[in-house]
């Protein structure tokens, strides 16, 4: 386990040259011709806080996400880090299915080349095999930077993996679900996996739905009681909020940990990259681990 300072607020996605902010920001939320002004004074706020790494997905609101991301790209025109995902169905079956899609994605975000593409989930149509050899054409192609993958499991990452080195490609990066009160990753072998195989692993719905943003949400048994009051005594400690409390534990989890938050609301954006800002102690960290076990 690696404790860092926060004194480098960025990493690489697992071992390739791409730099990203330690936090970055899911954009499921995000939908064009509905929340575009706000969502743009998002993506600004965040860039001005160095948060570069936006996630989105073709299937995001219908597609909208892909193209308010790509507007606020366009409308900023400062560099940051654009992660999109493919989703497997049963209709996809061969690979020009897989680069219809993607050429689709990087249609509606306005690119040329994504920095990051993953698979969605594991597929059930296609094999893992054929989609890693279809994403090195891809990356071949120049459309994409980095591989990834979402929602797989240990041994679905490993055959991932193991196909794309065939191809001289790394695989880059695992989407899983991960926060304090879904730690699955420590005990399925997905954060194992990752240390060992050198890829990120990139935690959606680290504020547990929107619950450790406002702890009184968490209720329940007298555990989680127990971890809402530990959660707002760190906060107080650090003159911090309840959701800095919960990126911060992921942060010191593994620094191949980045979470990303989801925000459309300046507010609550410039509030997550604050858990940037603070580090929590070693002890403050077993707390909490023991706390939410």
């Amino acid at each position: 386990m690696h404790f860092n300072s926060n004194s480098s607020q960025t990493t690489l996605l697992g071992s390739t040259e791409i730099k990203v902010s330690r936090i970055g920001t899911g954009t499921n939320r995000w939908a064009f011709g509905e929340n575009d002004e706000e969502v743009f004074q998002v993506y600004q706020a965040l860039l001005n806080r160095d948060v570069n790494f936006f996630d989105t997905a073709e299937s995001y609101t219908g597609g909208r996400s892909e193209r308010l991301l790509g507007a606020c790209y366009k409308r900023d025109g400062r560099l940051s880090v654009l992660a999109s995902k493919y989703r497997p169905s049963a209709s996809r079956r061969i690979e020009r299915d897989f680069t219809k899609a993607l050429d689709e994605s990087l249609r509606r975000i306005g690119v040329e080349t994504l920095d990051l593409y993953y698979v969605h989930m594991p597929p059930n149509a296609q094999s893992i095999e054929d989609l890693m050899d279809y994403m090195s054409d891809a990356w071949a192609a120049g459309k994409i930077r980095a591989v990834g993958v979402s929602n797989f499991d240990a041994d679905q990452m490993r055959k991932a993996a193991a196909r794309l080195e065939e191809h001289s490609i790394k695989l880059a990066t695992n989407q899983v679900e991960y926060s304090l009160l879904n730690r699955e990753p420590e005990t399925n072998g997905v954060l194992e996996t990752c240390k060992s195989l050198d890829i990120s692993l990139v935690a959606y719905r680290p504020l547990g739905r929107g619950q450790l943003a406002s702890v009184e949400m968490i209720g329940g048994s007298k555990d989680k009681s127990n971890l809402e009051t530990l959660i707002q005594s760190i906060a107080e400690d650090h003159e911090g909020s309840a959701s800095q409390v919960a990126l911060n534990w992921l942060l010191h989890r593994d620094e191949l940990v980045i979470p990303i938050p989801g925000a459309t609301n300046v507010d609550h954006a410039v509030e997550n990259a604050g858990a940037l800002d603070w580090v929590m102690s070693k002890a403050e960290f077993k707390e909490l681990d023991e706390a939410s076990k």
